[in-house]
């Protein structure tokens, strides 16, 4: 069985939710291993395949083990997955908000945490996971997923527009911009700026903050952002002195510190292990 990847777009009344399916069919003869990186997101997989294991190296009580489907909170630190086998399934980076109405709950209850979907209210993802997998290919897939999705939006009522304004606020700003700034944007006190955000999202405006600035620089060196410098593709040597600043970092040692702790490891030594060196 060959290794398979197919991407589907969401029909478009779908896309200011969700950016894409990605379908996914791999054989792994060898116990195969990966660090995932920390990020503003949330990581929906529905699979049918080999089991896998999600481990936090901060806590054990963060992880999961041997399940096909799970969710992934918002996370604040890098993390390991771990299968063998023949793993089939669809993965779903969700935003924060689009997450809070498809999973029915507050993503505080998530931060940090994989979960199975047995523990998810209602099994209405489990379900789902069922039809997708006796369906008959990757179109009817995604069309189920449209269907599914659009119906459980259309259940679940928007978050406070004004959250969704900060939230928009921040990616606008690439995490450049200043909470306080945003607070007062909003007419509310930082405090219970934190706390909304917290509720939520599952991380407070800060740390969000932190980890847009990361994604984009972590998207730098995989070669996927131009716009902040020299990328390991363009054949120049990327100086992150100037990808950091680029990405709205004080300085270089900032990028460093947050490489650390959202992806365990240096650029230098993410960018080697990429090339192989």
């Amino acid at each position: 069985m060959d290794d398979e990847m197919v991407i589907g777009l969401p029909e478009t009344r779908l896309r200011p939710f969700v950016d894409r399916y990605i379908g996914y069919r791999e054989r792994a003869d060898v116990p195969l291993v990966r660090r995932e990186t920390a990020g503003v997101f949330v990581v929906l997989i529905l699979g049918w395949g080999a089991p896998l294991d999600v481990t936090d190296p901060r806590s054990a009580e963060r992880g999961v083990e041997r399940v096909d489907s799970f969710v992934a909170g918002t996370f604040d630190g890098w993390c390991m997955t771990r299968t063998s086998g023949v793993g089939e399934g669809v993965e779903l980076l969700l935003t924060p908000l689009t997450a809070r109405r498809v999973l029915g709950l507050p993503l505080v209850e998530l931060t940090n945490r994989a979960v199975g979907l047995d523990q998810l209210p209602d099994g209405w993802l489990d379900r789902l996971r069922g039809r997708l997998a006796d369906a008959g290919g990757w179109p009817q897939r995604f069309a189920l997923l449209d269907a599914a999705l659009a119906d459980r939006l259309a259940l679940t009522p928007p978050v406070d527009a004004r959250l969704i304004g900060a939230w928009r606020w921040l990616m606008a700003s690439g995490g450049r911009d200043g909470v306080g700034a945003l607070a007062t944007q909003l007419g509310w006190s930082r405090r219970h700026l934190a706390a909304r955000f917290r509720a939520e999202i599952g991380l407070p405006p800060k740390t969000a903050a932190r980890l847009l600035r990361f994604q984009r620089a972590h998207a730098v060196l995989r070669g996927v952002d131009a716009t902040a410098g020299p990328h390991p593709g363009s054949g120049r040597p990327v100086d992150w002195a100037e990808v950091a600043v680029r990405c709205g970092y004080y300085d270089q040692s900032h990028l460093i510190r947050d490489f650390h702790q959202f992806a365990g490891a240096t650029p230098a030594a993410l960018l080697a292990a990429r090339s192989g060196i």
